[in-house]
């Protein structure tokens, strides 16, 4: 592992004491809503079951652990998208041009997927806040906009739930720290002029999307960048998020910054990808800031370089959290809320 130190700053608002739980964490998954792809399609949809197959034989999650997506509320996605965009998708009368540009052919399966996989993203949000740390076994559709949908992104599922928090008084302040390879557009487009939300973004500069929408932070990348270069930018950029003084983060853990990923053009080794979120991760952890992970792209060709590396995060959370379901977090309006609705 590389060390890398970061964010050497006080810690506060952290509570002595944990929050007690029966499990670690709750993890959402939804592959079992099948998403019916034609032969040949580059998009690796079978990496879904095959990450929740290995966390559960390498027991990183236990089977109380995974939770089966809710199908997200009209409510909760009517928040970031436009009304006559969700209509069109879900009635299967959204023009092709627009269906090319999301990446997938239209079906019933692919909109109960799609609401499954947002549904997933507020599910673990509120499991975040209650228990500390919380993921979903899909999402980081981090390219989809308020009424258009690219890059196999159709409702922006950190999106949807960062306003579902802020609606209900989850939380405050909320970041969102993404470090998929390409750049969270479809986010910083919905989130961006919201003074309540810190979206950060270090990405790739010349790889997709290549018309780039503006975040609180973006940190752009070369082609090719190794492991020590990217921990070095990593741990620079990344107390700006803390600075900001979030009561939640939503991770985007996209692993397609590994070497072996067809569409990302970095070069970091498993090692580094692991280095990345254990710096994220126990800065947030160090502060008490709830998590909820996503886990975004990844396209290595086979897949199981990228299913090893979704893997390796929830390692790193076994790392800093323990087994025992024992998480500390900060004491704050927004946890005594969430407590009441879990």
């Amino acid at each position: 592992m590389h060390s890398t130190t970061c964010c050497d700053q006080p810690e506060t608002g952290i509570v002595t004491g944990f929050v007690k739980g029966s499990t670690l964490m709750r993890a959402y998954y939804s592959d079992t809503f099948n998403l019916p792809l034609p032969e040949g399609h580059r998009f690796p949809g079978q990496k879904y079951a095959m990450l929740r197959e290995r966390l559960l034989h390498e027991g990183l999650l236990a089977p109380d652990e995974l939770h089966l997506s809710p199908l997200a509320e009209d409510a909760d996605i009517a928040r970031a998208h436009d009304a006559d965009y969700i209509a069109a998708f879900e009635s299967g009368s959204l023009d092709p041009r627009s269906m090319r540009r999301i990446g997938f052919p239209w079906s019933e399966h692919l909109v109960r997927r799609t609401r499954a996989s947002t549904g997933g993203a507020v599910a673990a949000t509120r499991a975040a806040l209650a228990d500390g740390i919380s993921g979903q076994l899909a999402g980081g559709t981090h390219h989809a906009h308020r009424d258009f949908g690219a890059g196999y992104c159709i409702y922006n599922d950190q999106a949807v739930a960062a306003l579902r928090a802020l609606a209900d008084g989850w939380a405050e302040r909320l970041a969102v720290v993404d470090l998929d390879v390409h750049q969270g557009d479809g986010t910083a487009a919905i989130l961006g002029a919201n003074p309540s939300v810190f979206v950060f973004s270090m990405h790739g500069e010349k790889n997709f999307p290549f018309r780039k929408r503006e975040s609180d932070l973006d940190v752009p990348l070369p082609d090719g960048m190794e492991d020590a270069a990217y921990l070095r930018m990593l741990a620079e950029h990344l107390p700006a998020v803390f600075a900001f003084r979030p009561d939640l983060v939503l991770y985007q853990a996209g692993v397609d910054p590994l070497a072996e990923d067809k569409l990302g053009r970095l070069a970091l080794t498993h090692d580094g990808l692991m280095a990345r979120d254990e710096m994220v991760l126990r800065e947030c952890a160090r502060r008490g800031i709830p998590v909820a992970m996503a886990i975004g792209g990844g396209y290595a060709n086979p897949i199981q370089p990228s299913v090893a590396a979704y893997a390796n995060t929830y390692r790193i959370v076994r790392r800093i959290h323990g087994p025992t379901g024992a998480v500390a977090v900060r004491r704050n309006t927004a946890q005594g809320s969430a407590d009441r609705l879990l």
